[in-house]
């Protein structure tokens, strides 16, 4: 058992008859009254996300969990392909699992956290960001790049992703893979 001074980002947790992992919290300490500690948690199970507020010294059921590392290798329909990078053992997972599928290139190593109780799979954690090429987007103009102005990009991968103007096809961009954003153009 853990209590509310042990929620940090990614912990798992029992609640509600369902696994959750903790992706944003926030310790609130009000002028009055006790403090208490704002939560947005992800099921699993079905990647439903719901905010919760526990009180204070709250008992919470934390979920032994172990990290291991995989590598991408392919979709077919809505399951996604993965091997270790220890054993070369493969594993499927639906689609739900992943925080940023969309994202996801071939040959990318990603972390898969387990259920140590039953060797469940619970969750996929990307790399902070990945670089991808840009397949499509409208020509930059000259001189377009002095505002915050952006375009919409379609990445290798088909994902979706604002620009700024000056960003062309065949450019490498490094994007966010939590937000989904462009972060920068991809250093050679």
């Amino acid at each position: 058992m853990a209590s509310t001074s042990d929620i940090r980002k990614g912990l798992c947790i029992r609640f509600n008859q369902d696994i959750y992992k903790i992706i944003e919290f926030l310790h609130v300490k009000p002028g009055k009254g006790p403090a208490f500690v704002r939560t947005k948690l992800k099921s699993v199970t079905t990647g439903k996300v719901l905010e919760n507020t526990f009180s204070a010294g709250h008992k919470i059921d934390d979920v032994r969990v172990e990290t291991r590392s995989y590598q991408y290798l392919y979709p077919e329909g809505d399951t996604f392909h993965f091997m270790n990078t220890d054993d070369y053992n493969q594993i499927s997972l639906q689609k739900e699992v992943l925080d940023a599928p969309d994202l996801l290139k071939e040959g990318e190593i990603v972390t898969i956290l387990f259920n140590t109780e039953d060797n469940m799979p619970l969750s996929v954690d990307l790399p902070a960001h990945v670089i991808l090429e840009v397949t499509h987007t409208e020509p930059g103009v000259k001189g377009n790049t002095a505002t915050n102005a952006t375009k919409p990009a379609t990445v290798e991968t088909g994902a979706r992703i604002n620009v700024p103007l000056f960003i062309n096809e065949g450019d490498r961009i490094k994007i966010d893979t939590e937000k989904g954003a462009y972060m920068e153009r991809a250093k050679e």
